[in-house]
C-alpha cells in the first residue's frame, strides 16, 4: 500500500512539472516559458534533472518531500530546506552532484542541530587550509570546487578539467593536518551532459 502511494506521489510530481504554460521561478514568482531565457531543450533537461533528484531523495527518506526543496536552472542545482544534522546535508549535496548533467550545486540547507563552536572552528580551519591549497596550486581551477568539512571529514564537490586535476585535488585534501577522511564527488568535464560554451 505504501509503495503504491509513493509511486503515485512520484507520478503526480512528474506530471505536475510537464503541464502548464508557466513555471515557478527560483524565488517563487511565475515565469512564462515564452520569456524564459533558457531554450526549450534546456528547460526540459532542467525539469528532468529536478524530478530525478527529487525522486532519489524520496527513495532515501520520505521526509525530504517536505523538508528539502530543489530547483534546477541551466544544469545548476539549488537546494533549500532544513535537515537534522550536517551529515544529512552533505549526503544530499553528494546526491545532487551525482545527478547526470549537473554543472554546479548551491546548498542553502539549514541544520537543526545544536552548534558546537570548537568542532566548527576546527572544521572551518580545515576548509580554509584546503581552499588556500587549491588556489595556490596552478594546476587546479579552484573556482570549480565546493568544500565542506564536518568532524574532520572533508567533502569535495566539483568539476575537474582532467583526471590529473581530479587526483591532485584529492591529494591536497589528504595532506591537510588532522583530516580523517576525504570524500570526493568530482565529475570530469568530459562527462557532463551540458557543457558551457
Amino acid at each position: 500500500m505504501i509503495n503504491k502511494f509513493l509511486l503515485y506521489l512520484i507520478f503526480l510530481i512528474m506530471i505536475n512539472g510537464c503541464v502548464g504554460t508557466s513555471s515557478q521561478g527560483l524565488f517563487g514568482t511565475g515565469v512564462s516559458i515564452a520569456i524564459d531565457p533558457r531554450s526549450l531543450g534546456t528547460q526540459i533537461d532542467d525539469n528532468i534533472m529536478q524530478k530525478n533528484l527529487t525522486a532519489r531523495l524520496l527513495l532515501v527518506d520520505k521526509k525530504y518531500l517536505l523538508s528539502v526543496n530543489t530547483k534546477v536552472l541551466d544544469g545548476r542545482i539549488f537546494l533549500t530546506g532544513k535537515v537534522d544534522d550536517p551529515e544529512e546535508k552533505l549526503k544530499i549535496t553528494k546526491m545532487a552532484w551525482e545527478t547526470k548533467g549537473v554543472r554546479s550545486v548551491r546548498n542553502n540547507i539549514i541544520i537543526k542541530e545544536e552548534f558546537n563552536f570548537k568542532q566548527s572552528a576546527k572544521d572551518l580551519l580545515i576548509t580554509s587550509q584546503l581552499r588556500t591549497a587549491l588556489v595556490l596550486n596552478k594546476n587546479i581551477k579552484s573556482t570549480n570546487y565546493n568544500i565542506d568539512t564536518y568532524k574532520k571529514k572533508i567533502y569535495i564537490y566539483g568539476i575537474a578539467q582532467s583526471k590529473e586535476e581530479q587526483k591532485k585535488v584529492i591529494e591536497e585534501g589528504k595532506m591537510i593536518p588532522d583530516v580523517e577522511r576525504v570524500i570526493a564527488s568530482i565529475l570530469l568535464i568530459d562527462d557532463l551532459r551540458i557543457q558551457k560554451n
